[in-house]
C-alpha cells in the first residue's frame, strides 16, 4: 500500500508539472499579467499556419557573390599591373575565376610574380586562388576553401543585416533562422502580404559613389537612372531616365555611411535622405571633393543612378545630401537601408507561403473540431470494448494530451496544422498501449491467475511490445524531423513528444489506476468486459479456443497483395501523382472573392499577361463542399522565371478583377526547392526502411525484419496507387503520412511478431505454419481495437478538415487498412515461408530464448 500510494503522489506531480506548464498558453489575455515573466514566457506558438503570416526562405546569390569578389579581386590585380608598367588586355572576370591576356606574352613572368605578390597582400591562411598559365593568358581560378569562406560570411553578415532591417520597420516578433549553407528563413506572424518585406530584403542596399566619366577616363561602365523619377536638384540637366558613362573605379565606398535619415528639403519640402559618413569617410569625401570641383559625383545604389549632382564646393562636412524625387515612403525605406548595411550579394526569394488570419482561424476551429469529435469516438470505441476500463484508458490519454502541450510550452515549439493532425494521430495510436495491456490482463484472468498477478503480468508482457513498436515508429517521425521543414517539422515534433509522453501514461499512469481499481473493489476476482460481441470475439480467439488458418490463404495474399502493387505501379505512370508544388516548383494564390466569377478572374489574367495560369473553383477551409466565392490559381514556374515577380503579377491581376479579394493562402516554391524537396522525401522514406530493418534485426532475426521490410515497400506502393487513382494532392504533407504509416505499419507487425516469438519460446517443436496461425489469431482482438480507434480518431480529421489535410487524413485511413490486412496476408506468409527456409538450412528462428514468467505476488 504505501508504495503504490508513493507512485501515485510521484506521478501525480509528473502530470500536475505538465499541466502546470501548459496553463499559460491557454489562459486569457487579461489573466497574463499577473503571472510572473518566467512562467508566462512558457508557452508554446502556434505556427503561421494557424494564426496567419508569411514565410519567406531567401537564398544568397552565390553567382552575385563569387562575380564581385573576383572583380575586386581583378581591380586590384590590375592596379598593381599598371604600377609595374605591364601592357595587357582588359580581363575577363566570371564566376568561375579571372583571366588576364597580356599584349607582349614576354611579361608573363612579371604578371605571374605580381599576381602571387598581389594575392600575398589580400589573403590570410588558405590560399583564395591558384594560378594556371596559356601562352599569353594568366588564370586566377578561386579556391574551394575559399568559397566557402565566403558563403559562410556572407550568409552571417546577411543574417545581421536581415535582423537589423526587420528590426527597423517595427515588426512584430519576426523569426530569422540560417536553413542549409546558403539559405535563410523569415517566417512574419501577421504579415499575410509580405510584398514590402520582400523589397526591402530583396534590395541589397550597396551604394557607392562614382565619378561621371570625362576625356581622361579608361575603365568607363554605362548604367541608367532611377526610372520615373525626374531630377530635381539644380547641379545637372542629366536625366535619371538616360544612360549614365561612369567611371568604373569607385570613388568612395558606401560603408563609410554612419547614419541616414529622411528629412524634407526646406526650399522644395520634398523629401530628401540625409546622411552622415564616420571619420575616414568624411577625411576621404572632402579630399576628393575639394579635388574635383566642377565634376558631376554620381550616387549609385544597386546599380541604379540615384542622383548625380555637380561638386560646387568641397564638402568637408561629413555629410551630405541624397534627392531624386523621392516619396517620402521611398526616403525612408533608403535610409533606413543605408542605416542597415548593405548585403553582400543579392537574396533571392525562393520560397514563399503565406496565410490570411480569417484562414488561420478556420484551421483551428477544424482541429478543435476534429480533436473533440475524435476524442469523444475513442472513448465510446473504448468504453464499448472493456466497458469501464476502457474509461481508465480515455483518462490515461486525456492525461497524455495535456501532457504534450505541457512540453510543447516548456520548449517553446510552435504548433503547426500537421502538428494538429499528429496530436490526433497519437490519440489513436497511443490506446493502443491500453488494448495491448487489456489483452494481456484478459489472457492471464482466463488463466484462472489472481487480480494481481494478472496484472503484474499482463504488464510485463504488454512492455516488450509497446517499446517495441514506439521505438520504430520514433525511427520513422525523427528522421522527418531531421529532413523536414516547416509545418512538417511541427507534425514529427507533436507526434515525437506524443509517442514519448504516452508511454509514461500508459505504461506508468495507466497502471497506477488500475491498481487502485483492484485495491478499492476489494474483490478476489476481475472481470474487463465490454460489448457482449466483443467478449464473445476476445474470448474466442485471445484465449485460443478458435484459431483461424490463414497460412491457408498465405499464397492468394501474396499474390493478390503483388498485383495491387504493381497495378499502383502503373498508376504511377498513368495518370500519375498530382504533385503539388512543394515538389512541381510554382505558383499557387488561394482566395475568396465575393461577386466575382471564374469568367472574370481568367479574362483579368489573361490581360495581364498571364494566359497559362489554371483557375478553379475549390473547398472552403473548413469543409468539403464547394464554395462558389473560393478560387485557386495556379501556375507552374519555369527554371529562368523570377519567382517572386509572377506571385506579384498574379496579385496585381486578381485585385484588378476582385478589388476586394481576400487572399487567405499564396505559396510560391522555386524549382531548386522543390528539388531538394524530392530528394529529401525519397531519402527519408529509404532511411526509414533501412531504420526499421537494422532494429527489427537487432531485436527479432533477421527474416523478421525482412518481411517487414518487403510489406512495407508493398504498403507504400499501393499508398502512392491510392493518391494517384484519388487525386489527391501529393506534397509535403503527403510525404509526413507515408512516414507516419511506415511507423504505424511496423507497429502492427511487431505486435505479431512478439506474439509468434514468444509462442517459439513456448512450443519450439510445433508446426511453424500451425503457429503463426495461432499467433495471428490472439492479436486479432488487439489488431482489430486498434485499427478501430485509429480510425475514428482520424475519421473527423479527413471528413471535416478540406484541402489543408487531406493529402495527410485520407491516406492514412486506406494505409491504416491496408497495412492492417498485410500484417496477416503478407507480413505473416513472409514470415513462415523465410522460417521454412532457416529451419531447413538448420538455423533457428530467434537470437536466444527470453526468460521465464515469474510469479509475483502481493501482500
Amino acid at each position: 500500500m504505501r508504495a503504490l500510494t508513493k507512485r501515485t503522489l510521484w506521478y501525480g506531480c509528473i502530470i500536475l508539472l505538465g499541466f502546470l506548464s501548459a496553463l499559460p498558453s491557454f489562459l486569457p489575455g487579461e489573466d497574463r499579467p499577473y503571472l510572473p515573466d518566467w512562467y508566462d514566457s512558457n508557452q508554446f506558438s502556434l505556427g503561421l499556419d494557424l494564426r496567419g503570416g508569411s514565410h519567406l526562405l531567401l537564398a544568397v546569390d552565390m553567382e552575385e557573390l563569387l562575380q564581385n569578389e573576383n572583380q575586386q579581386m581583378a581591380d586590384v590585380l590590375t592596379d598593381n599591373l599598371r604600377q609595374a608598367d605591364i601592357r595587357y588586355l582588359k580581363p575577363r572576370v566570371d564566376q568561375g575565376g579571372i583571366h588576364i591576356s597580356l599584349r607582349d606574352a614576354g611579361d608573363m613572368d612579371v604578371l605571374t610574380q605580381v599576381a602571387r605578390d598581389t594575392l600575398a597582400e589580400s589573403q590570410s591562411g588558405a590560399p583564395a586562388y591558384t594560378l594556371a598559365r596559356d601562352n599569353n593568358t594568366l588564370t586566377l581560378s578561386m579556391t574551394q576553401v575559399h568559397r566557402e569562406a565566403l558563403q559562410q560570411d556572407a550568409v552571417t553578415q546577411s543574417l545581421d543585416i536581415v535582423h537589423r532591417r526587420l528590426d527597423e520597420t517595427g515588426m512584430v516578433e519576426p523569426s530569422i533562422t540560417r536553413q542549409g549553407q546558403d539559405s535563410i528563413v523569415v517566417q512574419l506572424p501577421g504579415v499575410s502580404d509580405p510584398q514590402r518585406v520582400k523589397e526591402l530584403l530583396g534590395t541589397t542596399a550597396q551604394m557607392n559613389f562614382h565619378w561621371l566619366a570625362d576625356s581622361t577616363s579608361t575603365d568607363v561602365i554605362e548604367l541608367r537612372g532611377l526610372e520615373d523619377r525626374p531630377e530635381d536638384g539644380p547641379e545637372t540637366d542629366q536625366s535619371p531616365s538616360q544612360v549614365y558613362r561612369l567611371e568604373r573605379k569607385i570613388a568612395m565606398e558606401g560603408r563609410h555611411v554612419r547614419n541616414a535619415n529622411m528629412v524634407l528639403q526646406q526650399q522644395t519640402g520634398q523629401p530628401v535622405v540625409n546622411f552622415v559618413l564616420d571619420k575616414t569617410g568624411g577625411r576621404q569625401f572632402g579630399d576628393m571633393t575639394q579635388a574635383n570641383i566642377g565634376r558631376a559625383l554620381a550616387v549609385v545604389l544597386d546599380d541604379k543612378v540615384i542622383t548625380a549632382p555637380v561638386i560646387r564646393s568641397a564638402i568637408t562636412t561629413g555629410s551630405g545630401e541624397i534627392s531624386g524625387g523621392f516619396s517620402a515612403v521611398d526616403a525612408t525605406d533608403l535610409a533606413m537601408l543605408l542605416r542597415a548595411g548593405a548585403l553582400p550579394a543579392a537574396l533571392d526569394v525562393i520560397e514563399e507561403r503565406s496565410v490570411g488570419p480569417s484562414l488561420g482561424s478556420d484551421s483551428i476551429n477544424m482541429g478543435l473540431l476534429a480533436g473533440l469529435v475524435g476524442a469523444a469516438l475513442v472513448l465510446a470505441f473504448m468504453v464499448t470494448a472493456y466497458g469501464s476500463w476502457g474509461l481508465i484508458a480515455w483518462l490515461s490519454l486525456s492525461v497524455n494530451v495535456g501532457l504534450i502541450f505541457g512540453v510543447l510550452s516548456l520548449l517553446g515549439a510552435t504548433l503547426t496544422l500537421p502538428g494538429i493532425a499528429g496530436l490526433i494521430l497519437v490519440m489513436g495510436m497511443a490506446v493502443d498501449a491500453n488494448i495491448l495491456i487489456n489483452e494481456r490482463i484478459r489472457d492471464e484472468l482466463r488463466q484462472g491467475k489472481t487480480p494481481w498477478l494478472s496484472l503484474d503480468n499482463g504488464f510485463r508482457k504488454a512492455y516488450g511490445t509497446i517499446i517495441d513498436s514506439n521505438i520504430t515508429t520514433l525511427i520513422a517521425i525523427s528522421l522527418l524531423f531531421t529532413m523536414g521543414s516547416g509545418p512538417v517539422r511541427g507534425f514529427a515534433v507533436t507526434m515525437g513528444i506524443g509517442l514519448l509522453t504516452s508511454l509514461f501514461t500508459s505504461v506508468a499512469f495507466t497502471r497506477v489506476l488500475m491498481e487502485w481499481r483492484i485495491r478499492l473493489s476489494g474483490k478476489k476476482t476481475l472481470s474487463i468486459t465490454g460489448l457482449p460481441l466483443f467478449d464473445r470475439l476476445a474470448n474466442k480467439f485471445s484465449s485460443g479456443k478458435q484459431v483461424i488458418n490463414f497460412m491457408r490463404a498465405s499464397a492468394a495474399g501474396l499474390v493478390i497483395s503483388a498485383i495491387l502493387s504493381v497495378a499502383s505501379i502503373a498508376l504511377l505512370v498513368y495518370p500519375g501523382l498530382d504533385f503539388g508544388i512543394d515538389f512541381s516548383g510554382g505558383a499557387l494564390v488561394e482566395i475568396k472573392a465575393p461577386d466575382t466569377s471564374i469568367e472574370q478572374l481568367r479574362s483579368s489574367l489573361v490581360n495581364a499577361g498571364l494566359p497559362d495560369i489554371s483557375v478553379q473553383e475549390t473547398a472552403s477551409a473548413g469543409g468539403n463542399a464547394i464554395a462558389s466565392d473560393t478560387y485557386q490559381l495556379r501556375q507552374a514556374i519555369q527554371e529562368d522565371a523570377d519567382n517572386s515577380q509572377v506571385m506579384n503579377n498574379m496579385r496585381a491581376a486578381v485585385l484588378q478583377a476582385a478589388p476586394d479579394a481576400e487572399f487567405q493562402r499564396t505559396d510560391m516554391v522555386g524549382p531548386r526547392v522543390s528539388g531538394d524537396f524530392a530528394d529529401m522525401s525519397i531519402l527519408a522514406v529509404l532511411l526509414a526502411g533501412a531504420g526499421m530493418l537494422f532494429y527489427l534485426w537487432y531485436r527479432f532475426e533477421n527474416h523478421f525484419a525482412v518481411a517487414a521490410v518487403i510489406t512495407i515497400a508493398l504498403d507504400l506502393t499501393k499508398t502512392l496507387g491510392f493518391f494517384a487513382l484519388s487525386g489527391v494532392e501529393f506534397n509535403l504533407t503527403a510525404v509526413a503520412a507515408l512516414l507516419a504509416l511506415i511507423g504505424y505499419s511496423v507497429n502492427d507487425k511487431v505486435v505479431v511478431f512478439d506474439r509468434i516469438r514468444e509462442n517459439l519460446h513456448a512450443k519450439p517443436d510445433q508446426d511453424l505454419a500451425k503457429l503463426v496461425d495461432r499467433s495471428i489469431s490472439a492479436t486479432l482482438t488487439r489488431t482489430v481495437f486498434t485499427s478501430g480507434s485509429t480510425l475514428v480518431a482520424i475519421l473527423p480529421m479527413a471528413v471535416a478538415g478540406g484541402s489543408a489535410v487531406s493529402s495527410f487524413a485520407l491516406p492514412m485511413l486506406f494505409g491504416i487498412i491496408i497495412s492492417t490486412n498485410s500484417s496477416i496476408f503478407i507480413a505473416a506468409p513472409i514470415v513462415l515461408r523465410l522460417g521454412r527456409r532457416r529451419a531447413n538450412r538448420g538455423l533457428g528462428q530467434l537470437h536466444a530464448p527470453v526468460s521465464t514468467d515469474t510469479v509475483t505476488t502481493r501482500p
